[in-house]
């Protein structure tokens, strides 16, 4: 099993940053993908970024391109999510997961509890 707590959420103004951490436990995930997910009220949860567990290639989504960049440190199994520039459309619940390999594929199988991140304007 694997456990996943972030922390860093909270309310800031528009133009600020934030930087969320997720800590990992459990299970060695030094070779799985992680991730950053959002999901803001009445809308789908979205992925934000993600990071391999060997390489360390990222990949986030053009809708945070250029404000968010994802790392993370092996040797205490945490990621983190640095979001610079924030705006009001950035507010939502922020989940860490982390994948494990099913069929022959990488996929999100474990998940955080999430933590709110309110922007205002």
């Amino acid at each position: 099993q694997v456990y996943l707590v972030e922390s860093g959420g909270g309310l800031v103004q528009a133009g600020a940053s934030l930087r969320l951490s997720c800590a990992a436990s459990g299970r060695t995930l030094r070779t799985a993908p992680m991730g950053w997910f959002r999901q803001a009220p009445r809308k789908e949860r979205e992925f934000v970024a993600g990071i391999s567990g060997d390489d360390g290639s990222t990949n986030v989504a053009d809708s945070v391109k250029g404000r968010f960049s994802i790392s993370r440190i092996n040797s205490n199994n945490t990621i983190y999510l640095q979001m610079n520039s924030l705006t009001p459309e950035d507010t939502a619940v922020y989940t860490c997961a982390a994948a494990r390999w099913k069929a022959g594929v990488w996929q999100y199988d474990y998940w955080g509890q999430g933590t709110q991140v309110t922007v205002s304007s």
